[in-house]
């Protein structure tokens, strides 16, 4: 009696439809930003019934997270951040992104990161990210004006993406195999004037 022959390498329609979603939201995502994109407008444009998407995501916040394929959830490595004190917060942060850096992580963080450069798509994406993502909760509770507490963010978004780049993509000796607390003590009072501190150059 011969064996049933198992058909390999074929993707299912489960699969197929749920690439499809992840395809479509990455397009939309990158031309009209998270605010912009309705599942609605996701479904239509990967060609499925919009219960679809709701089969596989539970919301339009998941749906982003897996357009963006992080190797990390940013909620769990910032755990803790908006709970402390925004004057003094800033050591918080640079041990958090060192020790997501260092850890199991790293091989696809830097993966994803030289990924996305050059990508006008992944760069949209990988902003809109930034600003829903990581700077909400890194910015929570920081006093000010609207606008101020914006360019406050954008400015330690600066430090925290060029302490990445340089130490773990660059690898630029010597911050490339300087240790930990030598990093924090190097750069976690830049950040701290970018959170809380005065803003103006010297006189």
């Amino acid at each position: 009696m011969s064996l049933p022959q198992i058909r390999r390498g074929r993707r299912s329609a489960r699969e197929h439809s749920r690439e499809a979603i992840l395809a479509a939201a990455r397009k939309l995502f990158a031309e009209h930003g998270f605010e912009g994109t309705s599942l609605r407008q996701v479904a239509r444009e990967a060609s499925v019934d919009p219960a679809m998407v709701h089969h596989f995501f539970r919301g339009k916040d998941e749906l982003f997270a897996a357009s963006v394929e992080l190797p990390a959830d940013p909620a769990e490595v910032l755990a803790g951040v908006e709970g402390t004190d925004p004057g003094a917060r800033a050591e918080v942060i640079v041990r958090a992104v060192l020790r997501l850096w260092e850890g199991p992580a790293q091989h696809g963080l830097v993966a994803f990161v030289r990924g996305t450069i050059g990508s006008k798509a992944k760069t949209a994406m990988l902003r809109e990210m930034v600003n829903r993502t990581i700077l909400s909760r890194v910015m929570a509770g920081v006093p000010g004006p609207a606008e101020e507490v914006r360019l406050r963010g954008s400015l330690v978004a600066s430090q925290v993406m060029g302490l990445m780049l340089t130490r773990y993509v660059l690898r630029l000796e010597p911050l490339a195999s300087a240790a930990q607390d030598d990093v924090v003590r190097w750069v976690a009072p830049n950040i701290q004037r970018y959170l809380t501190g005065n803003l103006d150059s010297p006189k």
